[in-house]
């Protein structure tokens, strides 16, 4: 890697971490030689932005964009200078896009640019007064262009205006601020471009000192109700997931319409791409019906208004509300919108606000370039029905849970990992980050057999990702022992958390899913116990916990009936014994220890013995695998007309008649 593209990287890095420069997939950088020019290419974020996300241009071939001819037709010409970009690459093969930026970056005499979009600077430049006051503050150091549409016609007009700078001043200039969109900094070194930027904060919050940082408003309790309701009805054909955020800065713009309509219009480009050109405004807020209520009577007018469902929702006294394919998008979005409402502060203090007009909002939105950044930044993943939808999973740390979990996690859904064993949850979801998914991992400490931990676990689960699609209960613990071994203590206990724990996850999980089905009473949902072959015949020495599993399947049966009409399916899944996990292998308190120690095995004289007695025991042979449990629980989400059943997955162990 040359020196100068390990800085590159190094600054863009740098900034793009840093939400008061640039946010979600905004910003670009570059570095130039006297060849050839790197750029960050189209959705790579600076945030993590490594050589695989920069592309190469040789730039005698760029210079052919500012003297070529090109259609007066925009649509034609913007096209046709794509193809221009294209042809300058120096391995097309690697079939990444180049910024649309590349041709400004190539004007600059100097080797480093950084584009960025500064909230304090965009402050001043969504500004009314933002040209008098860059001079005022700046003079002619920094070179201010009047908002111009993006793509080929700002090229042409900053290459007209940095000739004139240069015939002037003998050289290019360092800064330039673009209205309505942001600032290029250039030097030839990255040290320098630091500096600068420092010094352009610094003078500015002189005169506009910066915003008091914002306090966060405790979560509003009926937000519980809300959220699912909201997710249903502002989500198409597959419910996004919904991200909510509220704090001092926001709510001085939530109180009333007059106050929202100061946040109501796109400022940027990059608001538009994130947060689309309108935004919905809810004045009702006393009870989460009149919340929802509200909702469903302003949408359609919404819609057929502006032609698509809003992804920003403004709730008074609530705080904002992005709605998205994905948790990193919705999130992205809430960012921007945050920005939004923080550049329209500053813009207040400067003059008052400049929006972009509706001529200048339609262009961008229709803008082939930023739709193709605004697919980029939805995350969604290879295509699967699983795609970012929501599951919890009890005992979900270790076992067969933790692999339940890390399946559905590689199949890009959102997962809370819900477990007692603190240390092993956080490490396991550590883990879980660190793998390719759209989804979402998080962790939540949960004793089943206590109500009040399980219906705090959904409350966090709703006020993370805005709903659920699917409950799995399976955290169980197994004591084996006989009716002269088993004392009542321990008997309450395996109860309380195989049968006990199972209701209260079917009891709160299906609030939610009901709520879920007011909004859209075709959409199926599903509740999982994971059962075990135990749950479908006795079990020597082993009453308690075969009682429990028993019982369970009972609840399985009443739970589906009862919850049928909420297009809500409820099945168990029994599983053969998991001889690989810790519940069976665990050197210290296995079931191959216990089995052992109790004589339950006859004439079993090591491990080794016990657990070749029991695999003979099954007709394949061996124990049953995370696989084979997968595929039933694949199928039982994907198939919508079973529900109530108990489905033995043991490798033909127990077979129904």
């Amino acid at each position: 890697m040359k020196p100068e593209i390990k800085e590159l990287i190094e600054i863009s890095r740098s900034y793009g971490s840093n939400k008061e420069y640039v946010i979600a997939g905004g910003g670009n950088t570059s570095y130039k030689d006297e060849t050839t020019i790197w750029i960050k290419a189209s959705g790579y974020p600076l945030a993590d932005l490594t050589e695989e996300g920069l592309v190469a241009l040789d730039r005698e071939k760029l210079h052919l964009i500012s003297s070529n001819k090109y259609s007066d037709d925009p649509v034609v010409r913007e096209e046709q200078v794509k193809t221009d970009l294209f042809r300058s690459l120096t391995d097309p093969l690697k079939n990444k896009r180049p910024s649309v930026e590349t041709s400004l970056h190539e004007l600059i005499q100097y080797r480093f640019v950084v584009h960025l979009h500064p909230t304090h600077i965009n402050g001043l430049l969504c500004s009314r007064n933002a040209k008098s006051l860059t001079n005022k503050l700046f003079g002619d150091t920094v070179l201010f262009i009047p908002y111009t549409d993006p793509g080929y016609i700002l090229f042409k007009k900053l290459e007209a205006e940095i000739i004139q700078y240069r015939e002037k001043h003998s050289h290019d200039p360092k800064v330039i601020f673009l209205e309505n969109h942001g600032s290029f900094v250039s030097a030839d070194s990255t040290a320098e471009i630091k500096v600068i930027y420092d010094d352009l904060i610094s003078k500015l919050g002189e005169e506009l000192p910066p915003l008091a940082e914002p306090q966060v408003i405790d979560y509003n309790p009926l937000l519980h109700k809300v959220l699912p309701a909201l997710r249903m009805l502002l989500s198409g054909d597959k419910p996004g997931i919904i991200r909510h955020r509220n704090n001092s800065t926001i709510a001085e713009f939530y109180k009333t319409q007059q106050e929202f309509h100061k946040i109501s219009l796109p400022l940027t480009p990059d608001i538009i791409v994130y947060c689309k050109t309108r935004y919905m405004y809810i004045e009702h807020s006393g009870t989460a019906d009149k919340i929802i209520d509200s909702v469903r009577y302003q949408l359609p007018r919404f819609k057929e208004e502006y032609g698509f469902t809003p992804k920003i929702l403004v709730i008074k006294d609530m705080g904002i509300f992005s709605i998205a394919e994905s948790s990193a998008s919705a999130e992205s979005a809430l960012d921007v919108y945050e920005d939004l409402i923080k550049i329209c502060h500053y813009a207040s203090r400067c003059g008052g606000i400049k929006f972009l007009s509706p001529e200048q909002v339609a262009f961008i939105d229709k803008w082939e370039v930023e739709n193709y950044r605004r697919k980029i930044s939805q995350s969604a993943g290879a295509e699967n029905r699983l795609n970012n939808k929501i599951a919890v999973v009890t005992g979900g740390a270790q076992g067969f849970g933790a692999g339940i979990a890390e399946a559905l996690y590689l199949k890009n859904m959102n997962v809370v990992v819900a477990d007692l064993n603190e240390e092993t949850g956080m490490a396991f979801v550590s883990k879980l980050a660190t793998y390719k998914s759209s989804g979402k991992a998080l962790y939540i400490r949960t004793d089943v057999s206590d109500p009040v931990s399980v219906s705090d676990l959904i409350i966090s689960t709703v006020r993370e990702f805005g709903g659920l699609d699917l409950m799995i209960s399976n955290a169980g613990i197994l004591r084996a022992g006989g009716l002269d071994e088993m004392d009542s203590d321990t008997f309450s206990k395996t109860t309380s958390v195989n049968y006990n724990g199972y209701f209260h996850c079917a009891k709160y999980a299906s609030e939610i899913l009901k709520i879920q089905n007011m909004e859209d009473n075709e959409y199926f949902s599903d509740i999982i116990q994971i059962n075990s072959k135990s749950g479908l015949r006795g079990s020597n020495r082993n009453f308690a916990y075969a009682g429990a599993k028993f019982g369970g399947i009972g609840l399985t049966q009443s739970f589906a009936m009862e919850l049928a009409p909420h297009r809500i399916k409820v099945n168990s899944i029994c599983p053969g014994n998991f001889y690989e996990g810790p519940l069976w292998s665990d050197p210290h308190n296995g079931l191959f220890v216990q089995y052992l120690k109790t004589g339950k095995v006859p004439g079993a004289k090591n491990i080794e013995d016990v657990r070749k007695f029991y695999e003979e025991q099954v007709p394949m042979k061996r124990g049953c695998r995370l696989e084979d449990v997968m595929k039933a629980i694949y199928y039982i989400i994907d198939q919508e007309y079973e529900t109530g059943q108990a489905i033995p997955v043991t490798g033909g162990q127990v077979m129904l008649g």
